[in-house]
């Protein structure tokens, strides 16, 4: 007795029968071999993600004035503009920075048009005290591909920051490494604390000390002159190197003898004063980190 077959069978069995089976078949191997060596392909294949950074400097406002003033304001501005994803803003004292992402696929030159028009059609709400805001356009390449951590219990941030100098300028020596950067610590800086009480004895006034400071910390050329044949090129002043450099500097004179800025000031040389900052992530206030020791190194490839 013969068994009958379903659907399923019946188209099976009529493939298993007919002559055009290994036709089918071969046609079939012959497409995927030639859609495998037609396909385009590409090894690193670059994609579209429009990113614009944003700095905008107010010199003396701290970082919470920083954030309602500057930072805040500037974000609902650039939210309106087209095709824009995520912000990402950094508020700290006297400084406020916004990393603004275009969705993918998004026209590089046109999201940097936009934001451009946006900025300088807005210019004259910039409030009092704060610059106009700087535009640098990055891209997928500029993301770091390498990031290296310094952390010890044992060095402050002034060290691990000198230590992170010596790896930076061994990891700029790798071959199809385009720039390096060192991110944190705290980097060295000679600092006049003066002394009010011996001013006073001076007859002397701050804004009378820093532009002698200005011009002392200077280098300008001054000409050349030639000499058998040689041409020498003449540079005067210098630019203060140590501490005892700084306190030599002459900024004043009392009954015909020269005042030295170390009569009227404490110099030190050291690491910078730590600053307090906040971070903004997408609009929400951040806490600072605890005062860890660390250093960060960012990489980007050639």
């Amino acid at each position: 007795m013969k068994e009958k077959l379903a659907f399923a069978g019946k188209f099976a069995h009529a493939f298993i029968d007919s002559k055009l089976t290994p036709l089918i078949i071969a046609a079939s191997i012959l497409l995927g071999v030639g859609a495998v060596l037609m396909l385009p392909r590409e090894e690193e294949p670059q994609i579209i993600v429009p990113m614009i950074d944003l700095f905008v400097q107010m010199p003396g406002a701290s970082a919470k004035e920083v954030e309602e003033r500057v930072t805040r304001p500037m974000e609902q501005l650039l939210w309106e503009i087209p095709g824009v994803e995520y912000i990402y803003s950094t508020s700290s004292p006297g400084f406020s920075m916004a990393v603004v992402r275009f969705r993918v696929g998004e026209d590089e030159e046109k999201s940097i048009v936009k934001l451009n028009q946006k900025m300088f059609a807005n210019f004259d709400l910039i409030p009092p005290g704060a610059g106009q805001p700087l535009i640098k356009p990055r891209s997928i390449d500029d993301v770091p591909i390498l990031a290296l951590t310094l952390s010890s219990d044992r060095y402050d941030h002034f060290t691990l920051r000198r230590i992170a100098a010596q790896v930076y300028d061994q990891i700029k020596q790798v071959v199809d490494v385009s720039e390096v950067k060192i991110i944190g610590g705290q980097r060295r800086q000679v600092r006049v604390i003066l002394d009010s009480v011996k001013m006073a004895a001076y007859h002397l006034a701050p804004a009378a000390v820093i532009p002698i400071l200005d011009q002392q910390n200077r280098q300008l050329a001054s000409g050349s002159f030639s000499s058998d044949n040689r041409e020498f090129l003449v540079d005067t002043g210098g630019f203060l190197r140590t501490a005892e450099e700084v306190g030599s500097v002459v900024v004043g004179a009392v009954n015909q003898r020269p005042v030295f800025l170390r009569d009227i000031a404490k110099i030190a040389d050291g690491p910078e004063e730590p600053a307090d900052y906040v971070l903004m992530s997408q609009g929400r206030s951040v806490s600072p980190k605890s005062r860890e020791s660390l250093e960060n190194i960012s990489v980007s490839s050639a």
